[in-house]
């Protein structure tokens, strides 16, 4: 009986390490200095960044935050609900930003969201298309990308904090996510655009 407590014991020690491990992993990863964690924040495309958070007055960390927490920086990543390229965007939100004027269809192919600086310039004319819609409001905005303006305006109607009425897991991270590479970028590239909004 006493080597059925111990081996009880023992296995309830072995499931608390994966709890353990993740808790560590989140404090280094939250509250690390600068240096341990600027490798887990790199910082690419910046000139078409900068273009686009001026264009679009949506701040250039806000827009490196939305690329590392949706492709970590891949040109030619796509989703399985085909949404392609740095932000993630489907050809028919791409189209509705140059259908709503926010994007010169001209200039840009809806089609053409592998190519980086045409998908920055969708996401981020999308972001401010979100920012507007949300009055500024960039937890909003940012829970809007992830899971659609309807889902947000229903969680909104809850009339309390947004992120304890996301009913999506998954949003509910992405938010969390976002909001902490948004905080990173701000201070590991401090002052690296010119007139950050």
């Amino acid at each position: 009986m006493l080597k059925r407590l111990r081996c009880a014991g023992w296995l309830r020690l072995i499931a608390l390490v994966p709890a353990l491990v993740f808790c560590l992993i989140s404090t280094v990863y939250s509250y690390a200095p600068a240096a341990l964690v600027k490798p887990l924040f790199p910082l690419e495309y910046e000139e078409h960044i900068q273009a686009a958070s001026e264009q679009y007055k949506v701040d250039p960390y806000l827009i490196a935050a939305i690329i590392e927490s949706e492709s970590n920086w891949n040109p030619r990543a796509r989703s399985a609900r085909d949404a392609m390229g740095l932000m993630q965007l489907l050809p028919e939100t791409a189209q509705d930003m140059v259908d709503k004027g926010y994007v010169d269809g001209g200039r840009y192919d809806a089609s053409d969201l592998f190519d980086p600086e045409t998908n920055i310039v969708f996401g981020a004319a999308y972001l401010r298309y979100l920012l507007d819609y949300y009055d500024g409001a960039i937890d909003r905005a940012i829970a809007a990308y992830n899971a659609g303006i309807g889902n947000v305006e229903d969680w909104v109607a809850e009339d309390t904090a947004l992120h304890n009425a996301i009913t999506f897991p998954e949003t509910q991270a992405y938010l969390v996510r976002v909001l902490n590479a948004y905080n990173r970028y701000s201070e590991l590239y401090a002052n690296r655009f010119a007139d950050a909004s």
